[in-house]
């Protein structure tokens, strides 16, 4: 026998698990369920494709046995099994990338009470057994393996695994039940449960008690073997005799949520391919769904056959937010990994369903398209960026914030605002960086506001910057990058500048002196209302595309070269220009381009030395 040790964030889950502190017990059962089905689902391909397994006599089943006199239930399967690696692997470390996820947002929660959604929100739906169970013991066999095991834990800091004998292969979860558990000894709470949960687990389950009855006058206790769900695949019965509540628990039963979906679309497709496929969407994003090593929430099927649940590409990577299944009547059931990445047949149902998702979470109504943005507007913008022949569709769904409207809009309602102004060009303003309150106040936007010009406010820097430009136009209008481009001018604005930059030049080309490598050049504008300075990309310099691909490919970006622009109209430009004191032009020159730095959210070069002109300056007007 060997002891092993929990990891620690796995200790502490069990141990908030086995002091009760979650109220809606009875879904160990839903679990411990989903867990043989998934069991049986493995097997089943293998009986099906693998020469080994082919001549087995099996049948598929799922068994709860109730013990009132031991106070114990069991759940067994005859799946696929596990060997020792699985075990520990599986029920040691079961959650390793969501278990501190988990426990960091329960902490949040001053009453440390567990929420319903939150463990199967990131993953952690096995340990659910330890709400309900003093001890678990898990004996199982691997499929074509001759060795078995059995897991022992109490739900403290260790597990013992050990080797047994066992028969047949398959797994069997025994659970010795809390005091306070026993009302999962009753042989109509369990079918109440799993016709709750699991009335659409597409094998049959079983439960298995003892029934007092009188016969003849004298009391006998008889054996029960009873079938209690309907063993049906869910995603294979037409959608007109599905109800919403047997759609809702089939998929808090298949993916381990506790929480009701946002939504579902369910397609049966005839003719000339032959697939169903059922899509949901979380009400909340998963936990790991910005890891790279997220798991996939899509299964495939042949003929309702399960063939796998770990290809990341059976929808695109945008949309791994999407639980499912898609079950085809016409690929072969012995397809391989490389097969199904290069499979036309797969290709047109993966092209065709997520049109159906696009097109069904555009028509969502406002509360739950309201919820979808929250969760997952920025893998639209993901997808906008890498699914070419559905970006149109992807930016009717995107939404941005805006300097013209409270919350967000979409590209829609911009141009409807916008197309009646007059002189208004067909363009889509924008502006990014990392700091929604910065770019509000952005001196950059001080032009587009003084003509009642919208421009969206794109705040998540890290893929805006990216996907922004890709865009390049929406329905005949152009995207434009406000930080890049001159603003919207008369031609009287052009005639006032041609003037200002002539009267400026002495001190144009003074602080550029000054300045040095620091900046590109340094001009003068009339772009700007308030503000003295601003500072903008030299858009026509190679090295602002350069920092796109450098950032693509994971490398420090290099420096952006600005422009330094002085507003002519402002005092401190006007005192600048008629000053013969050195010293104070140069003070202000490097003030004017850090202050213009800190209102676009960009880094100052030296903080201390910054510091130390403005205080001299002050020191100066009093």
């Amino acid at each position: 026998m060997a002891k092993y040790q929990y990891q620690t964030e796995v200790g502490q889950l069990l141990n908030l698990m086995a002091h009760s502190l979650y109220s809606n017990k009875e879904i160990f059962l839903r679990e411990l369920i989903s867990n043989a089905n998934d069991a049986l689902d493995k097997f089943n391909y293998l009986h099906l494709t693998d020469e080994k397994f082919k001549n087995e006599d099996w049948s598929p089943e799922i068994n709860i046995k109730l013990d009132k006199e031991d106070n114990s239930i069991a759940v067994s399967d005859n799946g696929i099994g596990m060997n020792e690696e699985d075990l520990i692997q599986n029920l040691g470390t079961i959650a390793k990338s969501g278990t501190k996820a988990f426990l960091e947002e329960l902490a949040k929660n001053k009453d440390k009470k567990i929420d319903s959604n939150l463990i199967g929100q990131f993953g952690v739906g096995f340990y659910s057994v330890f709400m309900v169970a003093d001890v678990v013991e898990v004996i199982t066999k691997k499929a074509g393996e001759d060795k078995a095991y059995k897991f022992i834990s109490d739900g403290s800091g260790e597990f013992e695994v050990k080797e047994v004998i066992k028969d047949s292969h398959g797994t069997v979860v025994y659970l010795k039940l809390k005091e306070d558990a026993k009302e999962f000894l009753e042989p109509n709470r369990i079918k109440e449960i799993v016709k709750k949960y699991s009335n659409h687990i597409p094998y049959k389950i079983y439960l298995n008690y003892k029934e007092e009855i009188e016969e003849d006058g004298k009391k006998k206790i008889e054996n029960k073997k009873e079938l209690i769900n309907e063993a049906t695949a869910l995603w294979a019965l037409p959608k007109g005799e599905i109800k919403d509540e047997e759609y809702i628990e089939f998929y808090k039963t298949t993916w381990g949520d506790f929480e009701e979906p946002l939504t579902w679309i369910h397609t049966i497709a005839e003719g000339s391919l032959e697939y169903k496929t059922l899509f949901y969407i979380p009400k909340h994003a998963p936990a790991d769904i910005y890891r790279a090593d997220f798991k996939p929430g899509v299964k495939l099927y042949v003929k309702r056959v399960f063939i796998t649940d770990n290809e990341k590409e059976l929808l695109p990577l945008y949309l791994r937010f999407v639980r499912g299944i898609i079950d085809s009547e016409d690929l072969p059931l012995n397809i391989s990994r490389e097969m199904l990445q290069e499979n036309r047949i797969l290709a047109n149902i993966k092209q065709a369903s997520v049109k159906k998702i696009l097109n069904h979470i555009k028509r969502l109504d406002k509360e739950k398209f309201d919820i979808f943005i929250k969760e997952y507007n920025k893998l639209i913008k993901e997808g906008i960026y890498t699914d070419l022949t559905n970006k149109e569709l992807l930016l009717e769904i995107v939404r941005y914030k805006s300097s013209a409207v409270e919350g967000l809009t979409s590209l829609d309602e911009y141009i409807e605002r916008e197309k009646d102004k007059e002189n208004r060009k067909k363009e889509i303003y924008y502006i990014i960086g990392d700091d929604e309150n910065i770019l509000r106040h952005s001196p950059l936007l001080e032009p587009y506001k003084k003509n009642n010009l919208e421009v969206l406010i794109m705040d998540d820097k890290e893929i805006d910057e990216i996907v922004a430009p890709s865009i390049t136009e929406y329905k005949g209008w152009k995207f434009v990058d406000i930080s890049m481009v001159e603003p919207p001018k008369t031609k009287e604005d052009e005639k006032e500048l041609e003037t200002l930059e002539k009267e400026y030049k002495e001190l144009t080309i003074k602080i550029k002196d000054i300045l040095g490598e620091n900046v590109k050049d340094v001009k003068v504008t009339n772009r700007l209302e308030e503000s003295p300075s601003c500072v903008v990309p030299d858009s026509s310099d190679p090295m602002v595309s350069m920092r796109h691909m450098f950032k693509m490919m994971g490398q420090e970006e290099p420096e952006l070269p600005l422009i330094l622009e002085l507003n002519a109209k402002h005092p401190l430009i006007k005192k600048l220009k008629e000053s013969k004191d050195e010293e104070f032009i140069k003070d202000s020159a490097y003030i004017l381009l850090d202050s213009a730095k800190l209102a676009e959210g960009l880094e100052v070069k030296d903080k201390v030395e910054f510091s130390k002109r403005v205080t001299k300056l002050l020191n100066r007007a009093l």
